[in-house]
């Protein structure tokens, strides 16, 4: 359609300040007219331009070719907008050349066709562009010279760039690449966790850390990926960028570093070994000042703290403290199962003097990690740092699986622990139940029928099932020990060990060690651990016999162990639970040495639960002939003789006799006729009996002056040798150490015999 071009001001007042030069032009592409923008930017005046042709505005180089293409253009005329893609330079006057952009219009007017030629100067945009690219090669270079994989996203997933290493790697051509996605690339499994990751950064608007594994024709790699958006000017998202490192081989040696730790630490059994090598391991793994490994104890319901070996100690302290799960950083991890970080050690939850002596030790972060094994916690691994804001999340990461192997490791070591000490349990329980076998004392069944005994019996029957303390009194040999083993076999603890110590027989010095036993290296000649008594006893019943002789010094420990059901081995710190049923005997008057501040009042009435009296022999004759019987019958057979009858002078005599030394005078008494007997009637030396009507005109003696005597008698009878099969103890009945121990009492010496 023409357009009257001088029809109106308005057009004219917009061709001539247009922003950009406007030519119109002739069929011969002569300038009829040009605006005051076109002498800006070509540098002529419009005098000089009029009436020329356009070609004066081309470069020299490119006059002879554009009357041709000014000609095709008129043969068949159309607009040909700016933007169409041609590299068109323009020259000024002064020769210099520039970019720019032409848009060409065909016009009809009443002169005929006319051209309007709109020219734009676009040297500040080629500069803005060439900068860019310029930028995006500098980029892609630092992409591409990166050991990294950079990949850029848009917000569909399809690439828009990647780099040489993402090229290399996955052997794709970034070309061939852009505008595909994920699952053009990857299995479909793997594309959907990376789309996941994705949408996470692009949800969250913040960069992200993930560990994505990927197929490789090697195998599948592993990488370290961090994620992030890239906004828009409003902020809005509208790119995802990835940067992944590929820690394939860095995850392999730090698995080969956990398992060599694993098998370092799974080796050693003994727990002393297992601590030291913990911390040896744990430095391997990362860097830090202090650490402690805290165990559960089930008994107190507290974690036992065992501080580790620092990078610069040569041994491990040994130092252990307990704490309160509740208030503490370590039972936190405990109860939650998770690892806790204190990047500063100031927490309202946890308890301030705890933290506080951390603080005074210059530790001022730390991170507290669960040990558990077949879902079961066994406590927790401390490490503390001198720096606050220490613990990164890949340390914390590492720590956690060091953690796991530390506890297939530690439950390794405490079972194998537990199972040296009831192997050693068992060891001793051995060699004393063989001792037991060996012993003289092979009661059947409690010899008797009188009254008094029946009343003892029917204690015994009373007392046995309840597992209270038994406290047994009377003189010696009238068959405490006896009466002990039955309560014993009465009660719910029959299948379990009877445990029995002579507190009179052992050194004052030993008697701790051998009630509690002790640690290697407790004292001089400690050589191995032993097990005292009372662990020995665990579920089991402890005789302690002669009580009255545990020295005041070591009565509290019994006390406690009794009260507490707890006890420590002599040089140990670790508390052992016990469970035992307690059965004293003596031969002493404790009431009369309380009062006389010999034997502390607690444990007497501690010991004083269910008290027993047995009665002396003297006071229940009646039984003598039944206990007559029972020992010819049980010598006879041991000596392989011939009994069959016995004196009834003799028997009298046996039943009028006191005997001062009880049932135990009356065995070696017996053992001794059986001795001397020849024939089949029991030869019974009753000249070394001096009956009661015979004594007559005597006072009566009081029973420390018969044992008095009767020891004296048998001393003098044994040539005064104390031990040996002939000695005085033996025909007493008695240990070595127990006979000096009653002739101290009782002032017997060598110049007595």
């Amino acid at each position: 359609m023409a357009t009257n071009l001088e029809s109106s001001g308005i057009l004219e007042k917009l061709f001539e300040f247009a922003p950009d030069g406007l030519f119109l032009l002739d069929e011969q592409a002569a300038i009829l007219r040009c605006n005051a923008q076109a002498e800006r930017i070509f540098g002529y005046t419009r005098a000089e331009m009029l009436g020329q042709t356009v070609e004066m505005l081309v470069p020299e180089r490119f006059r002879r070719e554009h009357p041709d293409r000014r000609r095709s253009f008129m043969t068949s005329p159309q607009m040909r907008r700016m933007g169409s893609g041609l590299e068109l330079i323009g020259q000024r006057k002064d020769g210099s050349e520039f970019p720019v952009d032409i848009q060409l219009s065909p016009l009809e007017s009443a002169e005929g066709a006319r051209i309007l030629c709109v020219v734009r100067d676009i040297t500040e945009r080629k500069k803005a562009e060439k900068a860019v690219e310029q930028s995006r090669l500098r980029m892609q270079g630092i992409m591409d010279n990166s050991p990294a994989v950079i990949y850029l996203k848009d917000l569909d997933g399809r690439f828009v760039t990647v780099n040489q290493k993402f090229e290399e790697l996955f052997g794709v051509k970034r070309e061939s690449l852009i505008g595909k996605t994920d699952y053009d690339l990857f299995p479909k499994e793997t594309a959907e966790c990376f789309r996941a990751n994705d949408r996470q950064v692009l949800e969250a608007k913040k960069p992200i850390e993930f560990e994505e594994v990927a197929p490789h024709p090697d195998g599948p790699r592993t990488y370290f990926s961090v994620k992030f958006p890239i906004c828009d000017g409003n902020g809005a998202p509208c790119n995802v960028a990835g940067i992944s490192t590929d820690i394939t081989e860095r995850k392999r040696a730090r698995e080969a570093l956990l398992l060599e730790v694993t098998n370092t630490l799974v080796s050693q059994l003994d727990i002393r070994q297992f601590l030291a090598a913990l911390s040896t391991s744990l430095h391997q793994v990362v860097r830090f000042d202090l650490a402690a490994l805290a165990l559960f104890d089930p008994a107190t319901q507290k974690l036992k703290v065992q501080k580790l070996t620092a990078p610069f100690e040569a041994e491990p302290t040994g130092e252990e403290m307990e704490i309160d799960p509740e208030r503490s950083p370590s039972g936190w991890a405990f109860t939650a199962r998770e690892p806790l970080v204190l990047n500063r050690l100031r927490d309202e939850r946890f308890d301030a003097d705890l933290l506080a002596r951390w603080a005074r030790l210059g530790l001022k972060s730390g991170c507290f990690l669960p040990i558990i094994s077949r879902d079961r916690p066994l406590g927790t691994l401390t490490v503390f740092r001198q720096q606050e804001d220490a613990w990164t999340e890949k340390e914390v990461a590492l720590l956690r699986q060091f953690a796991l192997q530390v506890g297939v490791a530690l439950e390794n070591a405490l079972t194998f622990s537990q199972l040296t000490i009831s192997r050693g349990l068992l060891e001793v329980e051995k060699r004393y139940l063989e001792e037991e076998l060996r012993t003289e004392y092979e009661f059947e069944d409690i010899i008797g029928e009188s009254r008094p005994l029946k009343v003892v019996l029917k204690q015994v029957e009373t007392v046995a099932p309840t597992g209270a303390t038994v406290l047994i009194q009377g003189e010696t040999g009238t068959g405490k020990e006896l009466i002990a083993r039955a309560i014993h076999h009465l009660s719910p603890r029959r299948e379990r060990t009877f445990v029995r110590l002579n507190c009179a027989a052992i050194p004052t010095g030993l008697l701790e060690s051998e009630l509690f036993g002790h640690e290697r290296g407790a004292f001089t000649g400690a050589l191995n651990q032993k097990i005292g008594r009372l662990e020995l006893a665990h579920h089991g019943t402890l005789y302690l016999d002669e009580v009255g002789d545990i020295p005041m010094e070591l009565q509290p420990k019994l006390l406690r162990a009794l009260q507490e059901r707890e006890f420590e081995r002599l040089g140990g710190t670790r508390t052992i639970p016990v469970d035992i049923r307690l059965i004293a005997a003596t031969n002493q008057n404790l009431e009369q040495m309380v009062q006389e501040k010999r034997f502390r009042s607690d444990l007497y009435y501690r010991l004083k639960v269910f008290p027993i009296t047995l009665p002396p022999l003297r006071e229940r004759s009646e039984d003598v002939p039944r206990l007559v019987h029972y020992f010819i019958e049980k010598y006879s057979r041991r000596l392989n003789k011939q009994i069959e009858t016995i004196p009834p002078e003799a028997l009298r005599a046996l039943s009028k006799w006191p005997w001062p030394g009880n049932i135990r005078e009356l065995e070696n008494f017996i053992e001794r006729s059986v001795i001397l007997t020849k024939g089949p009637a029991l030869n019974v030396p009753i000249s070394e009996l001096k009956l009661p009507s015979e004594a007559s005109s005597e006072a009566p003696l009081s029973l420390e002056h018969a044992d008095r005597e009767h020891i004296l008698k048998v001393l003098r009878e044994a040539k005064g040798v104390v031990g040996g099969p002939q000695g005085a103890a033996a025909r007493l009945g008695l240990k070595r150490t127990t006979l000096n121990f009653k002739m101290r009492k009782l002032g017997i010496s060598r110049q007595d015999l």
